[in-house]
């Protein structure tokens, strides 16, 4: 569905994107990461038509983002971080508006309203003035207008920014719903939605793709070992230095002093550490209270592969 070589992006000598490559496979769900300034929107951009590139080929379902803009246009349903809408308008307005801006025949402008609306739990607020539209309802109408010409792929840009967490659960349900019949690119940076959401992430760091994998594989490559947390009743700094010095362990961390301290114990990639560690806590005759194996999150993974 995407297919991308070589892309380069420049602004007035400052390199956005250098020379990145990757594809997105019909039907997939993909995750699009990387921290402010990494590149993620002028390489969506890109993609949308919206940007040309400075090198590179980009293709969308077979057809060239510069020679056949318009073929890929028609193809693609883009929500922006800051969605456009015209607040004055209501929602039925607004669709079938934005339905005959992008060619959709007009025998089945209202059935595709219709249908979008059903998706996108619209239903209620067709009468509405969008300005009147809380955060979520107006994000939910963002993207009704990209999916109301049925594209082959949709780019959401941070489609959950500035919602609470029981419009996020919702925005969430409807895009895994969208991925049935969509090929789906995805920006945001909330890593726990990719988890639950995404086949594959793609991480962007400085404009350089750095890791490619299903959020599993990732998370096991950056944390071999896993991580183990103890609660034992001890000095919090004495358990961390012998802890430490254990050839399975790669350092050991106080996360909650006490009574009975909490340590956070980090192993060596591909070390399972629980054997070693309760072995010593035997020895010294430790009261033991916790000894449980952290799973480790994206959000880990993510950091350790992005920081500098």
């Amino acid at each position: 569905m995407i297919d991308v070589a070589n892309l380069s992006k420049s602004y007035a000598g400052f390199r956005a994107v250098q020379n990145i490559s990757f594809h997105v496979n019909r039907g997939e769900i993909v995750g699009f990461l990387g921290p402010n300034g990494a590149g993620k929107s002028t390489t969506m951009k890109i993609l949308a038509g919206y940007l040309p590139p400075t090198d590179g080929k980009v293709s969308v379902a077979g057809h060239n983002v510069v020679t056949e803009s318009l073929e890929v246009r028609k193809r693609i349903g883009y929500m922006p971080e800051n969605v456009p809408l015209y607040t004055d308008m209501r929602v039925d307005e607004f669709l079938r508006f934005r339905a005959r801006l992008k060619q959709v025949p007009k025998g089945r402008i209202r059935e595709r309203m219709e249908t979008v609306k059903k998706q996108c739990g619209l239903k209620d607020m067709e009468r509405k003035i969008i300005g009147t539209l809380s955060k979520g309802y107006r994000q939910r109408v963002g993207l009704a207008d990209a999916m109301i010409h049925e594209p082959d792929l949709l780019i959401l840009d941070e489609p959950t920014i500035g919602l609470d967490p029981h419009q996020i659960r919702q925005v969430r349900e409807l895009i895994r719903d969208m991925g049935k019949r969509h090929t789906i690119l995805l920006s945001t940076h909330i890593l726990s939605e990719v988890e639950m959401t995404c086949n594959r992430v793609l991480i962007i760091n400085h404009g350089k793709i750095e890791a490619s994998d299903t959020p599993a594989n990732l998370v096991k490559l950056v944390r071999g070992g896993g991580v183990v947390q103890i609660e034992v009743r001890a000095a919090a700094a004495d358990v961390v230095a012998k802890v430490g010095k254990l050839d399975e362990v790669d350092r050991a961390e106080v996360i909650e002093e006490g009574e009975w301290p909490r340590i956070k114990v980090y192993g060596k990639p591909g070390v399972d550490t629980r054997d070693a560690v309760y072995a010593l806590i035997k020895r010294e005759g430790w009261n033991l209270r916790e000894l449980t194996r952290v799973k480790a999150t994206l959000e880990e993974a993510f950091v350790e592969i992005t920081q500098d």
